[in-house]
């Protein structure tokens, strides 16, 4: 199963056609094929409607696709139902966006305990287990802060937190940084950079070429087909 050697990520000729066989039809990805190893911290980089947010859906098993094969730390994801595929997703993957997508009523700590919620844990471990999150990210005294009482980057800091609840080997990063500023954003990069060092899997979605020149490497969507770019 997943050993040493196995790639976190592999697609193999992964296709993705919307509206296929009508005027409509729209090929978002033709055959990509990508491999990243466990404790890599790699971004994809591509102008809007390149095809990167489709292939972050199909990592994030967020969609299937048209054809191909993908392999989430080893497992056929087209073998799974649908429980099956529910568990791997909260299991294996966190989302982070660039929205933070928290909820506004609910103090720091509730916003990264709510994975938790469905995984059945006991509410004491789910407090602990959420200001151990929020500790890691630099959050520690403010687990009883509401969104509204934080600034931009800490928000991010406390979805990042929230996507890491479940120690899931990937980290599925869409945009993290582009709703704030170029400091903030260098420091949740650099936090992203120590998560890498700590073996879990960062895949970065941006357009921004400064973004990605923070990765180990880069791969370039342009028209549904993927390039990895040398670097000098």
């Amino acid at each position: 199963m997943s050993g040493a050697d196995t790639p976190v990520i592999e697609t193999r000729a992964l296709r993705k056609v919307y509206a296929e066989g009508t005027e409509a039809e729209v090929v978002a990805l033709h055959g990509v094929d990508l491999r990243i190893a466990r404790g890599e911290f790699i971004a994809i980089m591509g102008p809007s409607g390149s095809g990167k947010s489709t292939l972050m859906n199909l990592i994030g098993c967020l969609d299937t696709p048209t054809s191909g094969q993908y392999l989430c730390d080893g497992i056929d994801v087209a073998t799974l139902d649908r429980e099956e595929l529910a568990a791997l997703r909260r299991d294996k993957i966190g989302f982070v966006f660039q929205g933070f997508n928290l909820l506004p009523r609910m103090s720091a700590e509730d916003n990264v305990a709510m994975p938790l919620g469905y995984a059945q844990v006991p509410p004491a471990e789910r407090r602990r287990m959420a200001q151990e999150a929020l500790a890691a990210v630099g959050l520690g005294g403010r687990t009883h802060h509401r969104p509204s009482e934080l600034s931009g980057g800490q928000q991010q800091r406390v979805a990042i937190a929230r996507a890491l609840i479940n120690r899931p080997p990937i980290l599925l990063a869409d945009e993290p940084t582009g709703a704030l500023d170029s400091k903030t954003g260098e420091e949740i990069l650099a936090l992203f950079k120590r998560l890498r060092d700590e073996d879990h899997t960062v895949v970065l979605i941006t357009h921004d070429a400064e973004v990605a020149a923070h990765a180990d490497r880069t791969c370039v969507m342009r028209d549904g087909e993927l390039h990895e770019e040398e670097r000098p």
